[in-house]
Formats: structure tokens, C-alpha cells, sequence
């Protein structure tokens, strides 16, 4: 963390009452309990986007606005209550804001070192399956997590990582989880394979030369010095990234890649192989930005 950075512990909980958000708050309830940090759900009330278009829908005996807040209260005192009879030691606190999903949660995680996502929700302008997943984890000030799958309970932490910058921050990440979680850490760099054209000529030799995989050598020693009791393996193959991973996610606790979204388009910049793993992991899947590098 940069010297004088004001970013507070806690883990954010995008929470709206669905069965995918309650994973969400169960996972971060989890966390909290290794790391000691409270755990704030934040739920984003868009009926100021959607007022206009409600006008015309019959309203309730109620005025339409007051009816969503009683909702939204009524939702989120289900899920503290829950979250304090399940884990009575964390602190947990809510707070609405009125905003988009994905708006209202990019501008929280500045506050936050996680932020904890269902794979799926209830917005009601993100219709779009991951449309909230998506621009989060590309926008978002800290790593995301995104809950989908199947948690193994005894599985390793995989780290998906390449040649970009994103990849120490990746590898840190990940290198923390597995110790929190007393799991081994498995690191994949996948070098895509020669297709087309190119397929049937020497330069398709699959194989990985010294030289190539030096820089990942090289990061992977720096990690085992940095945690000296943390078991690594360490595998570099010429294989699809995208698949690699989604296989490799198959009874891992968790799996952490990197995002190298950039500029006013970074939500369209998310990595192809970033969301084929927010739709097809078998693992819970904690994105990390290359920013997270420096810091």
C-alpha cells in the first residue's frame, strides 16, 4: 500500500437479497474471520433510475419510493441478522446508496481492500448476465471476488498469471489467500498455442524455451522467498490461458487472475480471458488490477 493512502480495511458485500449475494456475504463472512476485518453490505437502490419509467405501473397503497426503502431495509435486516448468528464476531454494518449497481460499488471500493460479488443478481437495469460482474471487477479500486461454483475445501489457491504487469499483484494476492487458508498455491502461466497458418510450421513446436519462461521463473522466486512456508508448484504450458484456468479451477478454493483494463473504456477492457472465467470457472474467481502492482 502506497505511504499516506487512506483506504480502510474492510470487505464490501454487493448485496441484494439474492441467493448469489447471500454466497457473496457468507464468503466475506469467512474472510473476515481469518483477517479481522468488518464487513459492510452495500445495496444499491435504483429506483431513482427506474422512477421514470415506473410512473407508469400501478403503485402500491404505499408511494412507490417509501415501498422500495421498506424493502431494502426489510432485506438487509434478514441478511445482519442471519450473518450475526452465524458469525457473531464480525462487525457488519449496511448501507444503502441510491445509484446503479455497478456504479454505487466501484465508488465504495475505494474504501476497501475487497470487495465480495455474487456471480449473478437482481439489478434491476442489469438484466445482462454479469453486466454488474463485469464492469466492477474491471473498474474497482481494490480486488474483487467474484462467488460462483463450488468452493473446494481442500483444494489450492490457482494463480493465472502472463508476461503484463498485473501479474506480481496477482501473485501476492494469491500467495496470501493460500496462507490464510493453510492451502498450497498453484501458479499457471499458459502460453497460447501457434494456430492457423503458422500450425503446421517449425514455430509450432510446442514447447517452452528457457527464455520464455525466465520472467516467470523469476516472479515465482520471488514469491517462495517472500513466503518461505507456503507450498508452490509452479506449471507452464502451451495451452489456452482461458482453458488452462477453467480447468485448473476444477476443486480449487479459489482462483485469482488479473485485470489490464486501461483509460475511459476499461469496462470493455476487462480481458477475454477474465470474463470466460467469470462465466465458466468451477471456483470462486478474485480479479486483481495491474495498479495493485505499484502499490
Amino acid at each position: 500500500m502506497k505511504e499516506g493512502s487512506t483506504v480502510q480495511k474492510r470487505i464490501i458485500v454487493g448485496y441484494d437479497g439474492s441467493s448469489w449475494s447471500d454466497d457473496a456475504l457468507t464468503w466475506a463472512l469467512e474472510e473476515a474471520e481469518h483477517t479481522g476485518e468488518p464487513v459492510e453490505l452495500v445495496h444499491a437502490d435504483e429506483w431513482p433510475v427506474l422512477a421514470p419509467a415506473a410512473s407508469m405501473v400501478p403503485s402500491p397503497d404505499l408511494s412507490p419510493e417509501l415501498y422500495v426503502e421498506r424493502i431494502i431495509e426489510s432485506t438487509l435486516d434478514r441478511a445482519v441478522e442471519t450473518a450475526r448468528t452465524t458469525h457473531p464476531l464480525v462487525p457488519l454494518t449496511t448501507t444503502t446508496v441510491r445509484a446503479h449497481a455497478a456504479t454505487a460499488l466501484i465508488d465504495r471500493s475505494r474504501h476497501a481492500r475487497l470487495l465480495v460479488l455474487g456471480g449473478r443478481g437482481h439489478s434491476a437495469v442489469a438484466g445482462l448476465f454479469g453486466s454488474v460482474s463485469a464492469a466492477v471487477t474491471a473498474h474497482a479500486h481494490c480486488p474483487v471476488v467474484v462467488i460462483r461454483g463450488a468452493q473446494s475445501a481442500t483444494g489450492p489457491v490457482v494463480a493465472g498469471v502472463d508476461d503484463t504487469a498485473a501479474a506480481p499483484a496477482v501473485l501476492v494476492f494469491a500467495a496470501e489467500q493460500a496462507t490464510m487458508l493453510k492451502a498450497p498455491l498453484h501458479v499457471i502461466h499458459a502460453w497460447p498455442p501457434v494456430t492457423g497458418i503458422w500450425a503446421e510450421t517449425p514455430m509450432a513446436t510446442w514447447t517452452i524455451t528457457a527464455q520464455e519462461r525466465e520472467p516467470f521463473d523469476t516472479e515465482v522466486t520471488v514469491i517462495r522467498d517472500t513466503f518461505p512456508n507456503l507450498r508452490i508448484e509452479a506449471e507452464a504450458v502451451v495451452e489456452h490461458p482461458a482453458a488452462a484456468l477453467t480447468r485448473a479451477s476444477d476443486g480449487a478454493q479459489l482462483l485469482v487472475v488479473g485485470s489490464r483494463g486501461r483509460g475511459a473504456v476499461r469496462g470493455l477492457l476487462l480481458g477475454s480471458v477474465s470474463q470466460h472465467l467469470l462465466r465458466h470457472s468451477a471456483c470462486p474467481v478474485a480479479v486483481v488490477h495491474d495498479s495493485l502492482a505499484m502499490s
